[in-house]
């Protein structure tokens, strides 16, 4: 059973926050937000104002893990550009002032969509959301990295070796079960990965719910929760974002199973050929190695459970449900095992 993360101490805050963001009149009120199994995320009312406020869990982490410094600089990097982020205000490094570093945003008001298949609207508007949501993909991997001021944000070369065996080890040291799928899978990675090298700012979770639409229009008005964003191969990053046509919503928030003529929303070719024409790229080459790249993602996202799963049972966790949403490390891995036996196959 996890145990709930106190909320920063109101009274210490709003000191803080009158000295470093802006002056206020009134007491300081603290929300937790929903969402997210990561950083502990809250907004922060005071007088007129609404902040949200994004913070390391504490604890002992995993090394690169929680990383919200780096978050505060790619979305302050990006202000102003295709890519909608919220306002950055102050990075605060200093773990004493309310137990852990964290950074101050803006409150964007707005809707975010926790199901893929978004239930509640008209197939016209599931199709503009999706539309919408690929425009901000292509644009995300357009970003130039040198006038962002992001050139060093991340190691250009062998990005898909080093995320393999990053994840491999962020697996291992949240382990704790053995999963034959997962062992055949990393087998399977390691040796079928490509030679293929390409480069652009990844978000690294980009997915809907990941996204705050306008409260009535199809338009992103915020791109949140960059922890795992880098410089990387945008093919690796977009195939993460497709691997909800891949997933049942059991095995995690998919859209397999669905009906999508009916729900208006486009079937991955579609998807994928509208990714290709906005990005530029040949349609007639396709996108080489896709394939492996859908299974490494699925990898990937059941080691990211697993790391649920372990701060679940360990008390740390960020949100409530977490060791349910930690156990779909499990479906997530025979997902992926599954993927590369076809590939194989094929």
């Amino acid at each position: 059973m996890s145990t709930a993360i106190a909320p920063p101490d109101p009274a210490l805050l709003a000191d803080w926050l009158r000295a470093h963001v802006r002056p206020f009149h009134g007491a300081v009120r603290i929300e937790p937000l929903t969402g997210g199994q990561s950083n502990p995320t809250y907004r922060v009312d005071a007088g007129e104002h609404r902040w949200v406020l994004r913070r390391k869990p504490p604890g002992v982490l995993l090394a690169s893990a929680h990383a919200v410094e780096r978050e505060h600089r790619v979305m302050a990097a990006l202000a102003g550009s295709a890519v909608p982020v919220p306002a950055m205000h102050v990075l605060c490094e200093d773990a004493s002032v309310i137990g852990s570093p964290f950074y101050v945003m803006d409150f964007v008001d707005g809707r975010v969509f926790g199901r893929p298949d978004l239930p509640g609207l008209t197939p016209a508007e599931r199709g503009a959301i999706f539309d919408e949501m690929n425009r901000v993909a292509a644009a995300l991997h357009g970003v130039d990295v040198v006038a962002a001021g992001l050139s060093d944000y991340g190691k250009p070369q062998n990005y898909l070796a080093r995320q393999i065996e990053r994840w491999i080890r962020q697996y291992r040291a949240s382990e704790t079960e053995r999963h034959e799928a997962m062992e055949q899978l990393i087998a399977w990675l390691l040796a079928h990965r490509p030679d293929d090298e390409a480069t652009a700012l990844v978000h690294g979770d980009y997915r809907i719910d990941n996204l705050i639409f306008h409260p009535t229009e199809p338009r992103v008005l915020a791109v949140l929760d960059w922890e795992l964003s880098t410089l990387g191969h945008p093919l690796v990053d977009f195939a993460y974002h497709v691997m909800t046509w891949r997933v049942t919503p059991e095995e995690f928030r998919g859209l397999k199973g669905h009906d999508l003529a009916a729900l208006g929303i486009p079937d991955e070719d579609a998807y994928v050929a509208a990714y290709v024409r906005r990005t530029g790229r040949d349609a007639a080459a396709g996108l080489p190695h896709f394939g492996y790249y859908l299974a490494f993602n699925m990898f990937r996202m059941a080691a990211i459970l697993q790391g649920i799963l372990a701060r679940s049972l360990q008390g740390s966790a960020a949100s409530a449900d977490a060791e349910r949403t930690g156990r779909q490390a499990r479906p997530m891995a025979e997902a992926g095992w599954r993927l590369a036996q076809q590939l194989t196959a094929a």
